[in-house]
């Protein structure tokens, strides 16, 4: 089986409500969901577990440092870029859906996330493995440079996570 290179296999899925199981989510749900996938900078994504809390657990025997493993830690913040109307200049509230979502602080959204050998384009199918954290924004902030295209940076606070795969259903 060949390795797949991520660019274009990234797929990035917002929910807005939480799904009654969050680590069996049906394909039906997500494909319905925001698919933030080409709404999102890649080159500052972060989704992903991190290290865990460590408890010191040594013996009085042991010499040296003996941790054990505690509670989970995730990361999470995404830069969104942003979608205006032609006419009005106004926000596009359909080609803007993602940044919509999460742009309010204190807004939780559950988030679902494929990496896989299928691009990013094709849609949630039964059995697709994914990452999912329930996920509390905070204030967007506007990038420091001045050039390219118009976006925010939203950070976002892990509430909970786990792997998951997509449910067979309708």
């Amino acid at each position: 089986m060949p390795k797949s290179l991520a660019d274009g296999h990234l797929k990035f899925t917002i929910l807005t409500e939480k799904p009654a199981n969050p680590s069996a989510v049906t394909a039906t749900i997500l494909n319905a969901g925001v698919d933030a996938s080409c709404a999102v900078l890649a080159s500052d994504f972060t989704f992903s577990p991190a290290d865990s809390d460590k408890v010191n657990e040594k013996a009085l025997c042991t010499t040296n440092n003996a941790n054990a493993i505690g509670a989970d830690n995730f990361q999470a913040g995404a830069t969104f870029f942003r979608y205006f109307d032609e006419v009005t200049g106004a926000a596009d509230l359909l080609e803007d859906e993602a940044y919509q979502a999460v742009k309010e602080k204190g807004t939780t959204v559950w988030g679902f996330l494929r990496e896989s050998g299928k691009l990013s384009t094709a849609d949630w199918a039964d059995g697709d493995e994914y990452l999912w954290m329930e996920l509390l924004t905070d204030r967007p902030q506007r990038p420091s440079n001045a050039g390219g295209y118009i976006k925010r940076r939203v950070p976002m606070e892990p509430q909970s996570g786990d792997d998951g795969v997509v449910a067979a259903g309708a």
